[in-house]
């Protein structure tokens, strides 16, 4: 038998469009909506922070007095601190602030969040009234009435008079008016009080009813089963009121009556980096200690990302 061969080809039928292929118009244009609605953010983002972050780099090489044309000198604005006296006292002023006020903010949040914990009659309303000091704290009208409570003849000064101490007031005490702003920043414990609300809630009971079948009493309960099983969520609050401390301006500024001090006492890094920036017209000296400040923080931060390692216990497979 002789098998003979079709002389034409089988024509190939076209393959039907794939589901890839048929909504691939489809994808553009919604990826073409999305970028157009996020395109008030993207302009905002480059405008007022990109844009500036990377002027404000470039005066910080330079001598600029916002008049003038910028003059580059190189490193000379950065060796200029290190010589400036009143720059060594805003960092002095600045890392005694961070540490006290960090430390007592966190403490008194963690003990009322302690508190509040438990069950108890009203507890709704105890939680929106400590918080509600956050809400207002950093504002500039509490700022003033700070000022008239902590200064001569004021709330302050009466009841220490009361209580038989005779110092006067704070704000004109260039010994007690930085402990004015660690008081104010104190009384703003209410962010950092819910979030430790939040991680105490997380803690199972289970371990306190076997922690008390052993005979553990409430420090023993506290130091070996609350604290360690919160780490991760006083880690974050560690982390985020430490580089809010280091940003702090309102309320020193407000308090001192706008020239931080006496004798420079509230002279803070942000407050001084405002005045050579705007009143001595330094824009460049201002920018780079704004880049210094941001190099501090950022090693902070560092040192305590790696610090967790040690003292932050994350559940497995939670990290």
């Amino acid at each position: 038998m002789t098998l003979v061969k079709d002389s034409a080809p089988a024509t190939r039928k076209a393959r039907p469009a794939g589901p890839a292929t048929a909504r691939r118009p489809g994808r553009r244009r919604e990826n073409l909506a999305g970028y157009l609605f996020m395109s008030p953010w993207i302009a905002g983002f480059l405008l007022l922070t990109a844009g500036p972050m990377v002027a404000s780099l470039y005066f910080a090489f330079t001598d600029y007095n916002l008049f003038n044309t910028p003059k580059w000198v190189g490193f000379d604005n950065f060796t200029r601190m290190f010589d400036d006296p009143r720059w060594q006292k805003s960092v002095e002023v600045t890392a005694k602030y961070v540490v006290i006020g960090t430390a007592l903010k966190l403490l008194l949040a963690l003990g009322v969040a302690l508190l509040l914990a438990q069950s108890r009659r009203g507890q709704s309303f105890y939680r929106a009234a400590f918080y509600a000091p956050s809400l207002i704290g950093a504002s500039v009208s509490v700022g003033f009435v700070w000022r008239s409570l902590f200064s001569d003849g004021a709330v302050v000064d009466r009841t220490q008079t009361f209580l038989g101490f005779h110092a006067g007031g704070w704000v004109g005490n260039a010994d007690r008016v930085l402990y004015c702003l660690v008081a104010l920043t104190v009384w703003q414990f209410g962010a950092p009080m819910v979030i430790f609300l939040a991680g105490l809630k997380q803690v199972p009971r289970e371990l306190y009813e076997a922690a008390e079948m052993d005979g553990a009493g409430p420090f023993r309960k506290f130091w070996n089963i609350t604290l360690p099983m919160i780490s991760p969520v006083l880690f974050f609050n560690v982390l985020l009121e430490t580089i809010h401390s280091f940003q702090i301006f309102g309320s020193a500024y407000v308090v001192s009556n706008t020239y931080c001090g006496p004798a420079d006492a509230t002279l803070v890094y942000t407050c001084y980096l405002y005045q050579q920036g705007f009143k001595n017209a330094q824009m460049g000296f201002a920018a780079a200690m704004a880049w210094m400040l941001l190099l501090a923080v950022a090693m902070v931060t560092a040192v305590l990302f790696w610090s967790q390692k040690k003292w932050v216990h994350y559940e497995e497979g939670a990290r």
